[in-house]
């Protein structure tokens, strides 16, 4: 019946670190995920800071896997190199150090009060920003609270003549420990769990130091391993960075396998608290890869590119599709390529824009995640165009050449802002509403409707001049964006109108609505600046009255009732 019992709750517990470890990173990404890629991006290029930056993000994530899916983004992204991801991978290791740290703190004894607190701001905050920090709170909790349910089923065990059967077996077998600690490791894909475990062991006297070592060094490859079998069948850079967490463990094991013994020895005259000791040497070993693997990152990534080779990506609606370098020596050719890539790009726009009226109206979370998507495309497209341009004014061209490159960098530019701009103004003041179950009055809904119509109309123009380098729909474009200036300062006024009759929904929406229109307009100017750079930089003809243009085919509109429906324009 004891082992029955022990299994049960060693069970029960792991499940609650790991959906501990699960609920608090995803609560840290809801807070600071776009902040940390941000910094990442902005704060790596010294090999210290990078460390020291992936050491942070780590200790908040309490997960190094957390870390290494926000890596490969940026490097699939070409936001930062695989240089600069090595140096931070080391960092993340050190960071890793920690939960053991607390672990022989005996932090699990105060488990219960961070979950109690934690459910508290929770299910009392009204504000999400509140509630995702209790998230995190929650998250802390159940992950030690795990470990003290885990260490709690172990003790009566101590005195089971198979279990200390067991454990004597993996004590004069260091290889077959590393393999079990290594297998384990891989089938929870937690090293946490892993470590958490080995550390009660040691602390309630299961196992002696050199044992737990060897488990702790087969804990350390089978996280590597995990991540380099989640990363089949993705981008090469995801791939390079799996395996370079996993040789930068596997090197270090090696490196370390003569001195397990001189090791032991070291962290007992250090300390005679058991748990101290097993989380000293976790921290030595991860710490003194960083040390030594740090000044070589330059030549590892060269090595990881030798060993694992770029390959020809497949077509796909997010990769480039029209971006060829061999096309350079054909200047001419190369830039009508690029132009290309970039109306794939105005696509991507035009999907995101068309559902903001939409998100306003009606706040779905599904159709925001979608579009969130969508602004990581186009983010991924502006980058790879604007590298590819780039490249492309570096060789020999001809005045006019130069120009047209120059005007299709700028083009690349606008569309990425607007794309910020629906992602960090639009939809955050969708969210808003949503959150605070606020609405628009009906007037105020007839404003957004006309100022969303009239964007559309802009952008239908604005893409089609850029796609038939047609200098008079740049100009339509110009006196449409002069238009919807004047528009914005009617709907101001009239916004300003409404509030001094005191409309109780106008007051309760005028910052988002506000805010909204000026969105609206800030599209508009970066649209214009789009058609515009067709007569400042690039070639375009005026041979072009009989050129039709069909209107967008989905409006909006207000009936009688108040109600926006969408509704088809005829050409």
């Amino acid at each position: 019946m004891t082992w029955q019992s022990a299994v049960l709750s060693m069970i029960g517990g792991m499940g609650l670190l790991l959906y501990g470890m699960y609920v608090l990173s995803e609560g840290l990404q809801k807070i600071a995920g776009k902040r940390l890629r941000e910094a990442l991006a902005k704060l790596t290029n010294n090999r210290l800071t990078a460390m020291g930056l992936g050491a942070l993000v780590t200790i908040l994530f309490q997960s190094s896997t957390a870390t290494t899916v926000i890596l490969v983004s940026l490097t699939s992204a070409s936001i930062i190199s695989l240089r600069q991801t090595l140096a931070v991978i080391l960092g993340a290791d050190i960071g890793t150090t920690v939960t053991a740290q607390l672990i022989a703190l005996k932090a699990t004894e105060i488990s219960l009060p961070i979950v109690g607190i934690g459910a508290t701001i929770i299910f009392f905050s009204k504000r999400h920003k509140y509630k995702r920090i209790g998230q995190v709170m929650m998250g802390f909790g159940l992950l030690f609270l795990g470990l003290k349910i885990m260490a709690d089923a172990m003790h009566p065990l101590r005195d089971d003549p198979m279990f200390e059967k067991l454990l004597l077996q993996l004590s004069d077998n260091p290889f077959l420990a590393m393999i079990v600690a290594a297998l384990f490791t891989f089938l929870v894909h937690s090293s946490a769990a892993t470590i958490g475990i080995v550390m009660l062991l040691a602390m309630q006297h299961m196992i002696m130091l050199e044992s737990a070592i060897y488990l702790l060094f087969g804990a350390n490859v089978g996280t590597a391993f995990t991540a380099v079998l989640s990363s089949l069948g993705s981008s090469r850079e995801s791939q390079r960075v799996a395996t370079a967490h996993l040789l930068f463990k596997a090197v270090g094991v090696l490196l370390f396998l003569p001195f397990v013994s001189p090791l032991a020895d070291a962290m007992t005259a250090l300390t005679s608290n058991a748990g101290f000791q097993v989380a000293n040497v976790h921290t030595f070993f991860n710490v003194a890869i960083a040390v030594l693997f740090a000044p070589f990152v330059s030549q590892f990534a060269r090595l990881l590119e030798f060993i694992v080779p770029e390959k020809k990506q497949p077509d796909s609606d997010v990769a480039p599709k029209y971006l060829d370098e061999s096309l350079f020596s054909s200047p001419e050719v190369a830039i009508g390529m690029a132009t290309k890539e970039i109306m794939h790009i105005s696509d991507h726009v035009s999907d995101m824009t068309k559902q903001i009226y939409p998100l306003l109206k009606t706040y779905d979370p599904d159709l925001a995640e979608k579009l969130y998507q969508k602004e990581d495309h186009i983010d991924l497209l502006s980058t790879a165009t604007n590298k590819y341009l780039t490249h492309l004014l570096r060789q020999q061209l001809t005045k006019d050449e130069f120009n047209r490159t120059m005007g299709l960098v700028h083009i690349v530019r606008d569309y990425e802002y607007i794309g910020d701009i629906i992602e960090k103004n639009l939809m955050y003041k969708a969210e808003s509403k949503h959150i605070n179950n606020l609405d628009f009055s009906n007037e105020g809904h007839k404003d957004i409707i006309t100022m969303h119509n009239k964007i559309i109309e802009l952008l239908h123009v604005s893409n089609t001049a850029l796609a038939t380098s047609s200098c008079m729909l740049a100009e339509k474009a110009k006196t449409l964006q002069e238009d919807i200036v004047d528009l914005e300062f009617r709907l101001r006024m009239s916004h300003i109108a409404r509030m001094q009759r005191g409309a109780q929904e106008t007051v309760n929406t005028s910052f988002i609505h506000m805010d909204v229109i000026n969105a609206y307009l800030r599209i508009s100017e970066h649209l214009k600046n789009i058609a515009m750079a067709l007569t400042d930089e690039v070639s375009c003809t005026w041979h072009d009255e009989a050129l039709i243009l069909t209107p967008p085919s989905e409006m909006w509109e207000v009936n009688g009732n108040g109600k926006s429906k969408a509704v088809s324009k005829p050409g």
